[in-house]
């Protein structure tokens, strides 16, 4: 019988190669080259699906799942659909295991649902379930490791909904690695998405991620399933953010909100709430521009801070923003708007931790640089969007009417946008003032004030 030789596998890519090298040669990763055993691969027999033609009789109904949180939903694209696999990652203790519990109890209540854990025990989980006062007899739980043991026992009770916590932990005795092992991960998931798409069950699983927070493994991994979901939060708030981005079912980098209670997590049904916490007087530096995640606008408080610079070279620091983006504003100023920040400290901000990656929030940094410089503040009721270009002009954005129909929405009173986002008709409540250029911007904004 011939030797099999050792492969080596890309712990970035999953990549194979048959000999070591300093660089992964399909991802040109440094040191990510690791050795096992070449596994060994079937006969090329088996059953043949046969080809059909794309037509009225293939285009199954898109059933969906509720999850019972109608902002995990969303972000799924309307629920859970049948035959999927969603992939949850995020930092320890952030609740991923809480909010899938929480799901698979509410699926519970119309089907059977196995929750399969290799990281706790049984009543560790039933102690969990109780405090979040979840449960049913449709409701299961293993304790297992073995990956085909959880397939056997998902099949023969014909669930609904599966869900694997964690795919770090458990293993397919075919495979000699252990688990966690990027050989493990990657037929692990491989043979989870074929009883997805064979049986029509539903499969959510739970992923480790690493210190740079991307979900531990090969990248196939998100290759593999359907949706991957990145569960966010600031170390020190109780909000949450779930964030797609990758969706087969609906759309990217959509977002939900929640926040953790004693009874495990609520949905926010109105996120623009957490972010306008402002204080009741007016403040240099605060302005409220209306951003668009995913599908929905989102009033979001932008604050600047400019300060005389002590020694060196003047700071530039962004927090949520792009930073070369707020340098490039910074000479717009000074070229278009007569106002210099050579010699100042700036430092941005988006509150509440959110990364804005549109170009939307020009026009309010802008506004918040110029009132933290003039140390005077706009007024509370003042909400501004639109792109600034080099040459010191303001362009629209994309879904200009909706932003201020959710800011009218909110009691705002004035919006400061571009002219080609001024609305045809005039909204109730709502002053809309429309500018062309930056300087004039500025103008409009203080005389607001």
């Amino acid at each position: 019988m011939a030797r099999s030789s050792p492969v080596f596998v890309c712990a970035e890519c999953g990549g194979e190669t048959l000999k070591w090298q300093g660089q992964c040669p399909h991802c040109s990763a440094w040191n990510s080259l690791e050795q096992r055993a070449a596994s060994s691969r079937p006969a090329a027999n088996a059953t043949r699906s046969t080809p059909r033609a794309i037509g009225s009789e293939l285009a199954g109904a898109d059933a969906r799942l509720s999850t019972g949180q109608g902002e995990l939903d969303r972000v799924l694209g309307g629920g859970i659909v049948r035959g999927s696999v969603t992939l949850l990652g995020g930092d320890p203790g952030i609740g991923k295991s809480t909010l899938l519990l929480q799901v698979a109890s509410h699926v519970a209540a119309g089907q059977r649902v196995l929750y399969a854990s290799g990281e706790e025990s049984e009543s560790q989980v039933g102690s969990r379930a109780q405090r979040l006062s979840v449960g049913s007899g449709a409701l299961e739980v293993v304790t297992e490791n073995d990956l085909d043991a959880i397939l056997t026992a998902a099949a023969e009770r014909k669930v609904g909904l599966l869900v694997v916590d964690s795919i770090q932990t458990v293993a397919l005795a075919s495979v000699t690695t252990s688990a966690g092992a990027v050989g493990q991960l990657r037929e692990c998931t491989a043979a989870l998405v074929r009883f997805a798409k064979s049986s029509g069950t539903a499969v959510m699983l739970i992923g480790h991620v690493t210190k740079e927070g991307t979900i531990a493994g090969p990248r196939v991994l998100e290759h593999l399933v359907d949706t991957v979901l990145y569960f966010e939060s600031e170390a020190t708030s109780r909000f949450r953010i779930v964030r797609a981005t990758k969706n087969r079912f609906g759309a990217v980098n959509e977002l939900g909100f929640f926040a953790m209670t004693e009874g495990g997590l609520k949905e926010i049904r109105n996120p623009s709430a957490i972010f306008l916490a402002r204080a009741a007087e007016p403040a240099a530096g605060s302005v409220v521009t209306v951003t668009r995640e995913g599908g929905r606008p989102l009033l979001i408080e932008l604050q600047a801070l400019v300060d005389r610079m002590r020694f060196g070279a003047p700071r530039r620091v962004a927090q949520g923003l792009d930073a070369n983006r707020v340098a490039m504003l910074l000479a717009v100023l000074n070229r278009h708007a007569g106002v210099s920040l050579q010699e100042h400290d700036v430092f941005v901000n988006v509150v509440g931790g959110i990364q804005i990656d549109e170009t939307a929030w020009d026009l309010p940094v802008v506004l918040a640089l110029a009132s933290s410089l003039k140390d005077k503040a706009l007024a509370n009721s003042l909400v501004a969007f639109g792109e600034i270009g080099l040459t010191g002009e303001v362009r629209p954005v994309a879904y200009g009417e909706e932003r201020l129909k959710e800011a009218q929405k909110q009691g705002f009173k004035v919006a400061l946008v571009a002219k080609d986002n001024a609305p045809r008709k005039a909204l109730e409540g709502l002053q809309v003032i429309a500018v062309s250029r930056v300087d004039e911007a500025l103008k409009a904004a203080f005389g607001a004030a």
